[in-house]
């Protein structure tokens, strides 16, 4: 009697299982809908922040020895803001190190280096210089100095016109198996503007869409996986040099084998798909991929 009672309370049960689980899994559908979407809009609000990529205006090469900066003719780096002053300061570039100098006449008011007062010092991409609504950071690109600089005023800010997106699809939410590599293998990163980059690749995330096996090698960046990649999508619809795609650590640690989630409706454009001044890295040869990613962001410039 009571193994016919725990037969019938397991079937009850299996029953109700049954009967909850196309609820369950639309809530669950809903709210990857809802995350994805938060997602998307804080992605745009990021891009489009006073200092974000499309308030980018300019990158200049710097020369050895003294470079001067301003929005005046007479400036070896001419400044395209109309809010830029028109002596900035002078950028002396000696022995791999970038110094900050007056002009001949002083900073100019309201010139902050790290939101101080600015003066005379050496410069890291660590460093921010803000004048108005200019915002100027010295960065270094394989054995090449530059200047980047930013305008909240930036026309491409002011007119942009909303992120493209192919609709969500949940078949790309995929749960890869995770290869670890030990020891870790050397991996070069070619960039936009021909330089090179070195990095580490922990290991590969392998997964298996539409009947054929994808293999995909990150690299590691502010405790994510970042892999870039390209797949024949762009030739048509989206960017055509790269997408990017974070993730999260795998659960098990990068060393050991396991499982890892890729959300490829997170896909998305690098930098340099919406300025001429981005220094983006390209995919490695094992990244780019003879299958199609129709998900995720597509082409900002059509």
């Amino acid at each position: 009697m009571r193994t016919l009672k725990t037969k019938t309370s397991l079937l009850a049960a299996l029953a109700m299982t049954i009967l909850l689980s196309p609820s369950l899994f639309a809530a669950d559908s809903g709210k990857w809908q809802q995350d994805l979407d938060t997602w998307r809009t804080d992605r745009a609000q990021k891009l489009l922040a006073p200092d974000g990529w499309f308030s980018l205006v300019g990158l200049d090469w710097l020369q050895p020895g003294k470079n001067t900066v301003g929005k005046a003719a007479d400036n070896r780096i001419r400044l395209t803001s109309q809010n830029a002053p028109d002596h900035l300061g002078v950028l002396d570039l000696e022995n791999g190190k970038v110094q900050l100098l007056a002009p001949s006449d002083g900073f100019p008011a309201g010139l902050t280096v790290d939101d101080k007062p600015a003066q005379a010092t050496t410069l890291t991409e660590e460093n921010t210089l803000r004048v108005g609504t200019l915002t100027l950071v010295a960065i270094k690109r394989g054995d090449r100095f530059g200047l980047r600089s930013k305008d909240a005023d930036a026309p491409t800010r002011k007119q942009f016109h909303g992120l493209n997106w192919y609709a969500p699809d949940t078949r790309y939410r995929v749960t890869a198996r995770w290869i670890p590599y030990t020891p870790q293998h050397d991996v070069a990163i070619p960039t936009i503007i021909g330089t090179t980059l070195h990095d580490k690749v922990p290991g590969a995330a392998e997964f298996t869409l539409n009947g054929k096996t994808v293999r995909l090698e990150p690299i590691v960046e502010d405790g994510k996986l970042f892999f870039i990649l390209r797949d024949t999508t762009s030739r048509s619809t989206t960017y055509g040099a790269a997408r990017f795609l974070y993730t999260d650590l795998p659960a098990n640690g990068l060393d050991k084998p396991g499982e890892l989630l890729l959300d490829l409706n997170r896909l998305q454009n690098p930098p340099c798909a919406y300025t001429p001044y981005a220094t983006c890295p390209l995919p490695p040869e094992q990244n780019r991929l003879a299958v199609a990613f129709p998900v995720g962001e597509k082409r900002y410039h059509e």
